[in-house]
């Protein structure tokens, strides 16, 4: 038998593996919740939350600590798949989390780009956007920008990476790099309408924001490469759509953000890696873009949002692999009958079609979906995961 490693070789060098890969990704919450349904934990050094007055500011810091947690989802499920660098700090003030406003319920906190968000404090959700005090090109030149033009090493924590780097290798699993990129960037740094504002407004402004971070992340991900070592892959997270279609226009994603994307893409090409666009919501109308600008795969295809994985293969399926694509509320829907016969028509129909294809959920693992629900899930993917 291959290695997990070998395996997905085959897919993104199109040969044909030995099995289809597994992947996948889990809410904190429901790794808790399936703590009482079962699933096993240990104890491990985590980073926590520690506060701190600073000049007058309850300022948020990062302490490591020994917890007792969830045990690591890729050794439990056996995943082939394993990220071991980067999201590194990519605010332009480095290491900034100030604690604005709490309830029992929710706390408000500003970022290192003068970003204010709102978050649940006891569950998963999307943060609610509050204010952003990166509103003009002015404040971008003057607070911002100059933070940005060095490779600052503190960011990357590279002694630590390296570590979890080999410790992955050695368990053959593909190990991968990843992190967000510019359109994420903008929006954690102007905010949605900030961003949607200035994209009309002041173009050049957000040229310039896209230029800067292409370089920040090239350059930060350059000393990844030489000193944590070169990784299988590298995973780009860039929400670019939402349950009825693109966030922006095509025309904007095409003269403003994909210029950028065929860039980055090209930089990871250099080193002989193949690059995967997770984007959550609909990606259809981007498809074409996605694969003019070079991407290897895509994930994760959300059926709720309308794509069609039958489709894409159908039509890209020899410039794209495909990961993920299975709808996550047939696993959420405590219907043993319903689990068997989707997976086995997924996974057959996808056979049929000559994709490469990764076995994944069409978005994450939630906390609708039980332990032995997803136990089942793999259960069924392992009696059909043979070529």
């Amino acid at each position: 038998m291959m290695s997990a490693r070998e395996n997905v070789r085959c897919l993104f060098e199109r040969r044909r593996p030995e099995r289809v890969p597994l992947m996948e990704s889990f809410w904190d919450d429901t790794l808790r919740k399936w703590v009482a349904q079962g699933y096993p934990t240990e104890r491990v050094k985590r980073t926590v939350k520690e506060r701190a007055l600073v000049n007058g500011r309850l300022m948020e810091r990062g302490v490591e600590r020994e917890v007792d947690a969830p045990v690591d989802p890729v050794r439990h499920f056996n995943l082939d798949f394993a990220e071991t660098a980067g999201w590194f700090d990519m605010m332009p003030l480095k290491g900034y989390s100030e604690v604005v406003e709490e309830t029992e319920e929710w706390q408000v906190t500003r970022n290192g780009a003068g970003a204010s968000f709102k978050f649940w404090k006891n569950k998963s959700g999307t943060p609610e956007h509050v204010d952003f005090r990166m509103s003009s090109r002015e404040i971008w030149d003057r607070d911002y920008r100059p933070h940005l033009l060095a490779v600052d090493r503190e960011r990357l924590g590279v002694e630590k990476l390296k570590a979890l780097h080999a410790e992955r290798r050695a368990e053959g699993r593909w190990a991968h790099f990843g992190h967000l990129f510019i359109f994420e960037s903008l929006r954690r740094c102007l905010g949605d309408v900030g961003m949607y504002e200035n994209v009309l407004l002041d173009p050049d402004w957000i040229h310039d924001f896209n230029r800067v971070y292409t370089d920040f992340y090239k350059a930060h991900y350059k000393v990844l490469l030489d000193e944590v070592g070169i990784p299988d892959g590298v995973w780009m997270y860039e929400d670019l759509g939402y349950n009825k279609g693109l966030l922006v226009s095509p025309k904007v994603l095409r003269e403003m953000i994909f210029p950028y994307y065929r860039e980055v893409v090209e930089f990871f090409h250099s080193y002989g890696l193949p690059v995967c666009l997770h984007s959550c919501g609909s990606e259809r109308e981007a498809l074409p873009m996605i694969v003019e600008a070079g991407f290897d795969a895509l994930n994760p295809m959300e059926k709720a949002a309308g794509n069609d994985i039958f489709e894409y293969v159908e039509k890209y399926g020899d410039k794209l692999a495909f990961v993920g694509g299975f709808d996550k509320r047939i696993i959420e829907s405590h219907d043993k009958a319903l689990i068997r016969r989707e997976v086995q028509n997924f996974m057959r129909g996808m056979k049929a079609r000559g994709a490469r294809f990764v076995m994944a959920s069409d978005h994450s693992i939630s906390t609708n979906t039980d332990y032995a629900d997803y136990l089942y899930f793999l259960d069924v993917y392992r009696e059909e995961m043979a070529y």
